[in-house]
């Protein structure tokens, strides 16, 4: 069976009733506020509603589990450089040292360097579902409007659209051509040994190049036979005026954005610190 890896889902779900421009902005404040804060308790709140969204959106997590799979492969890497770059990273910033066991010079494993990394770990598990679900509830023709409508040029607009869409194109080639490698006898499967794989992998990369090139021609001549950017700017027709809906989330998401500012930096540091 044929599997998504990341696109637009259709669904009716109140997420995909918002419209692009809210989801663009309700995204920003999101992450913006993930970033800045280091506080446990406000991350784990931020988890809770993500997983909350999420649900609303009908999008189920077997639809995107490989991405997941690539986020969390990307994660795990993220956190071996963290501790082999900066051992000590947690002491510093807490001013304490709870150590657990020693493993070699300045490599120790500390209470304080394994909360900074869980941290680190948490504001993850915050963003990925927002942004995952920003792009599979999104029209790439709504996205393109938002991006717009907040002050990006269309040229860039519809560039971003083109490759959101165009995903999956890729995906759809990608199946196509290695099937096709599969009738002629080449093996992907797990009787192939891993380099004999990762070799039949890279076979189907050529024609994948060569059809995208092709179809990138043929894009970029139809956009140029339409005066493509003649004009400064243009209208469009995704994009959808805000609704009551749009306006309440919107609202919603300003005031959630101050609190969490304003609970970070109350005291004069973003890091929450339980070791005092």
């Amino acid at each position: 069976m044929a599997v998504k890896m990341l696109g637009y889902f259709e669904r009716s779900s109140v997420i995909h009733q918002l419209s692009g421009f809210t989801k663009l902005v309700i995204f920003l404040l999101w992450s913006s506020a993930a970033m800045l804060t280091y506080d446990t308790r406000i991350l784990i709140i931020l988890f809770i509603l993500s997983m909350i969204i999420f649900k609303l959106s009908k999008v189920q997590l077997k639809e995107i589990r490989y991405v997941l799979m690539l986020i969390l492969f990307f994660l795990l890497l993220n956190n071996i450089a963290i501790y082999l770059f900066s051992p000590q990273e947690g002491v510093k910033i807490y001013g304490s040292s709870h150590e657990l066991f020693s493993i070699y010079g300045r490599y120790n494993l500390t209470l304080e360097q394994l909360f900074y990394q869980f941290n680190v770990t948490l504001k993850y598990f915050v963003v990925t579902p927002v942004a995952l679900l920003f792009i599979i509830t999104t029209h790439p023709s709504e996205f393109a409007a938002s991006l717009n409508k907040i002050g990006i040029s269309y040229k860039i607009s519809i560039a971003v659209s083109l490759a959101l869409r165009y995903l999956p194109d890729i995906q759809r080639d990608f199946r196509t051509i290695s099937q096709v490698q599969q009738a002629r006898g080449v093996d992907f499967s797990k009787n192939e040994k891993i380099t004999k794989r990762l070799k039949n992998v890279v076979s189907i990369m050529m024609p994948l190049i060569f059809s995208s090139l092709d179809r990138i021609d043929t894009i970029s001549q139809a956009m140029e036979l339409r005066s493509f950017g003649k004009h400064k700017k243009r209208t469009w027709y995704s994009e959808r005026p805000l609704s009551k809906l749009d306006w309440y989330s919107l609202l919603i998401s300003i005031f959630l954005f101050i609190v969490i500012i304003i609970v970070t930096f109350h005291d004069g540091s973003r890091f929450y610190n339980p070791f005092n």
